[in-house]
């Protein structure tokens, strides 16, 4: 499927998605939240794809919400016609959020406001010296969106997200690598390459394993240690059913190299 907002291609294992409107820094139209919509129904069902990158076209992740394209219908719609809009975005955002694959975001330049959001919503996130995050929503008198609420005190905690939230400030690199949003920052011309590494570390991994382990951690804030062992004990049950367990066994058994290896870092066409 074509789509006129994102791209997307599969690279040896490696999806790629890149949000693809550098005239408009980016910024999520209304059009770009569909496609969006439908293209993640794609990536889950993707076999091929072990691992996904996320990054934005040009020199910019993502400047947020397209205020012009939402000022267009501003007076077409209704206060509930509003509210839908972002129930809409809350219908298909935690499918992301919770996608059972390893995510990376590659951040180069702004990521504010839903920007800033989509980033958090990765497993990790590598950004360049010129990165710059901000939850810029107060600043027009709106609420944080995109999961913010969610994301972002589970990362900093709730006192420097209200600050952060509150304050609508910049945050550079540096300090969001301090405080626990950025894993690893590269110059502009290695952010790339620096990411489907990463992302390829996974292309042998067990995804189904993997895949559960991060539902699981992203419910382990709201849910009771007794709970979450009785999800545990089902997730076990599931994994050993997989083939790729018993493959690793058996491979442990008779002392052969293991098919995962974190440390064997994977070369794009192995």
């Amino acid at each position: 499927m074509t789509y006129k907002t994102l791209l997307y291609e599969v690279r040896n294992g490696i999806a790629l998605l890149t949000l693809n409107r550098p005239e408009k820094r980016n910024a999520l139209s209304l059009e770009m939240r569909d496609e969006f919509s439908t293209l993640l129904r794609t990536i889950r069902g993707d076999k091929e794809a072990k691992a996904l990158v996320i990054t934005g076209a040009g020199d910019v992740f993502c400047s947020g919400g397209d205020v012009g394209d939402q000022m267009k219908y501003m007076d077409k719609r209704t206060p509930m016609d509003n509210r839908q809009v972002l129930r809409d975005v809350n219908a298909w955002l935690p499918e992301f959020v919770n996608l059972e694959k390893p995510v990376i975001a590659a951040v180069d330049g702004a990521a504010f406001g839903a920007g800033f959001n989509i980033a958090l919503a990765a497993d990790f996130v590598l950004c360049t010296p010129r990165a710059k995050f901000c939850q810029v929503f107060i600043r027009i008198g709106l609420v944080p969106d995109f999961g913010g609420l969610y994301l972002l005190p589970r990362i900093v905690g709730l006192q420097k997200a209200k600050e952060l939230m509150y304050s609508a400030r910049v945050v550079g690199a540096e300090e969001a690598k301090e405080l626990g949003i950025v894993y690893a920052i590269y110059p502009p011309k290695k952010l790339m390459d620096a990411a489907m590494e990463l992302a390829g570390r996974f292309r042998h991994a067990p995804t189904e394993a993997i895949g559960i382990t991060k539902n699981l951690l992203n419910q382990s804030f709201h849910t009771d240690q007794r709970m979450l062992g009785e999800l545990e004990a089902f997730a076990s049950m599931a994994a050993k059913s997989v083939s790729y367990h018993r493959e690793a066994v058996q491979r442990f058994l008779s002392k052969q190299p293991p098919l995962y290896d974190w440390d064997r870092m994977s070369k794009e066409g192995e």
